[in-house]
């Protein structure tokens, strides 16, 4: 699955891991930041919470533990993280997401 050319156009996220290991594409409003994920090589990010986030999973393979509960994601499932609740992810290669955050500060853009 590929992204349209007119969304690789979006900006990226500001993140702090190497180009290789994930590509962003971003939409920010006051409101709030949508993030197209592509995960280039396998991922994990360790607990951590924010303010709330919602997502949807295109393709490849997630397992997420979310307030102390484990799910593996997968395609078209979705994730609802209420503010504060603490969560870590596994994502493996060839992964795609997009991830819609409360917090339209939370990354910066890189254009």
């Amino acid at each position: 699955m590929q992204y349209p050319e007119f969304m690789k156009r979006f900006p990226a996220r500001d993140i702090p891991f190497p180009a290789d290991v994930f590509k962003t594409h971003a939409i920010r409003s006051d409101a709030g930041l949508v993030v197209f994920f592509d995960f280039l090589q396998d991922v994990t990010l360790p607990a951590h919470s924010h303010l709330a986030q919602w997502g949807t999973f295109l393709c490849g393979q997630i397992e997420m533990v979310i307030g102390g509960i484990t799910k593996t994601v997968k395609p078209g499932n979705k994730w609802d993280i209420p503010a504060d609740v603490e969560h870590r992810v596994r994502i493996k290669a060839g992964s795609k997401a997009l991830d819609v955050f409360e917090a339209p500060d939370r990354y910066s853009l890189v254009t």
